[in-house]
């Protein structure tokens, strides 16, 4: 959060000057409040901190410091967990502020907001998914981001995070004994855009589906892909096992 501390110090300096009785000041309101901000903010009263922010960039929308406002605003509520208010913060400021230096650093604060909502498989609201779609726009827009690795590197968690959901419902579906179901579930994993740690996985129960429904040769091709891709896997050796059911 590099930046953030930048804008810290800024404040600070700005704080300082309104403090001063030899300072001339044209508005005394707008450094007012970014000290008070910037005071909330330090004694890490992110609620109250955020609410000043705001205040900022809604009375003087205009001033220098609104940008920064709202790149404040949207970090506060982050770390007070209000996610959803440090999203409609960064939201604003991506649509008042689009080409602003700091647009690399709101994405991933976005992305994050989502990320740190991510629950269990069972339970996913679909949370993975917006914060995948914010990672993703800021490798691509911003590859060389202090930010890009960072974000890479849950976007690989996520995608493995995603792959696990379709998993689980197919897994469910093959309980149900539900095979188109499985099958359309498991084929969404084999033939995503990007690999998985669950792809072998989906390739192994693949064969099981359509044994199950007596299509040798599809289940055949689907095992021979887990060789070929995959002949070190667990999930390859327990398709050469004598008891898979590739072989039944």
């Amino acid at each position: 959060m590099k930046k953030v501390f930048a804008i810290l110090g800024a404040m600070a300096v700005l704080a300082a000057c309104a403090g001063s009785k030899d300072t001339v000041v044209p508005d005394q309101t707008l450094p007012e409040l970014y000290a008070n901000a910037y005071a909330e903010f330090n004694k890490e009263h992110y609620e109250t901190a955020a609410t000043d922010f705001l205040a900022v960039e809604t009375q003087y929308p205009a001033s220098p410091w609104a940008a920064d406002a709202l790149v404040m605003a949207a970090y506060s509520q982050y770390l007070d967990k209000d996610f959803a208010g440090a999203i409609l913060a960064a939201d604003r400021f991506m649509r008042f502020h689009p080409g602003h230096a700091d647009v690399p650093y709101i994405l991933y604060l976005r992305g994050m907001c989502y990320y740190r909502q991510v629950s269990d498989v069972r339970r996913e609201p679909g949370m993975s998914a917006y914060a995948l779609q914010q990672f993703e726009q800021l490798v691509e827009r911003f590859p060389r981001s202090e930010y890009a690795e960072n974000a890479k590197n849950k976007i690989a968690i996520l995608r493995n995070y995603i792959a696990g959901k379709v998993m689980y419902s197919a897994r469910m579906d093959m309980s149900r004994e539900n095979w188109p179901s499985a099958i359309s579930h498991l084929q969404s994993v084999v033939t995503g855009a990007q690999e998985t740690v669950m792809t072998p996985e989906a390739m192994f129960r693949l064969t099981e589906c359509y044994t199950a429904i007596g299509l040798p040769a599809q289940a055949s091709g689907y095992a021979e892909m887990l060789r070929t891709n995959f002949p070190d896997n667990e999930w390859t050796k327990k398709l050469d096992a004598p008891t898979s059911i590739c072989d039944k």
